[in-house]
């Protein structure tokens, strides 16, 4: 007689207890519905409640030192002082550097463009030696002089309409020839006074070389008036001699 075979018990299938029926959120990322509570869906275990992003921040909070948030308030006196301390700095900077800033582009303007001759409207001189009055020093002849019968006398040029004063030139002395010019009286030093159309003016003091020609005096003023010629110094002075200005010219920019 064998030994019987041990005989394996069969499982037993036990009734397994319906789930409850979810009526919970759905998940936001596969769409299954979930038990109320639950914080991962129990089919992708993606997470149920999700956080709310923070709402963007703009583009001024992004720059030092506004990029920080705010939290209770801690530092917003700080960051508002630096704000009002920044806005005082840039109107401060446009109020000292306008001016310098107007200067350098109407020089460049200067530069680039073009001049013309422009003539006085009127002349007049603060004294005059017989026989050489103002309105030869504006006459387009060097042979003729504006004389000035001291030092300290003044020859004033006015005009119609304003203008850009870029350039003036000066012919000193009696006569171009080099002879002619030594026997007379010359100025050496002068002062330019330049009116503007708001009243405003700007003085310049230029010197004169000692020798016949052309001398030319670069300006940049604008809506100039008048122009007014001050004798400083001369060279070549005596007794019947009178300062002489042969021409005056004046140029503006076109």
């Amino acid at each position: 007689m064998q030994p019987g075979k041990p005989v394996a018990r069969r499982p037993v299938v036990r009734p397994v207890a319906a789930d409850e029926a979810p009526d919970g959120p759905p998940c936001p990322a596969c769409g299954t519905p979930n038990l109320a509570g639950r914080k991962f869906c129990r089919r992708c275990a993606a997470p149920l409640q999700v956080r709310e992003q923070p709402a963007a921040l703009p583009w001024w909070r992004t720059v030092w030192p506004f990029r920080r948030r705010v939290r209770g308030g801690s530092g917003r006196a700080l960051r508002r002082t630096l704000l009002v301390l920044a806005v005082a700095g840039l109107v401060l900077a446009g109020f000292l550097f306008f001016p310098l800033g107007r200067y350098a582009y109407e020089d460049v303007r200067d530069k680039l463009g073009g001049t013309a001759e422009i003539s006085p409207t009127g002349v007049t001189a603060s004294a005059a030696a017989p026989g050489h009055p103002a309105r030869a020093a504006i006459d387009g002849l060097t042979n003729k002089y504006w004389g000035a019968p001291a030092l300290g006398a003044s020859l004033t040029c006015s005009f119609g309409t304003p203008f850009r004063l870029v350039g003036i030139v000066v012919h000193t002395g009696v006569s171009k020839e080099p002879q002619e010019f030594r026997r007379g009286a010359r100025p050496t030093r002068a002062d330019l006074l330049v009116t503007t159309e708001d009243g405003k003016v700007h003085r310049k003091a230029v010197t004169f070389n000692d020798k016949p020609g052309k001398q030319t005096v670069r300006m940049g003023i604008s809506d100039v008036r008048s122009v007014e010629l001050v004798l400083r110094e001369a060279a070549g002075q005596g007794e019947g001699r009178p300062v002489a200005v042969g021409e005056v010219e004046f140029f503006r920019r076109t």
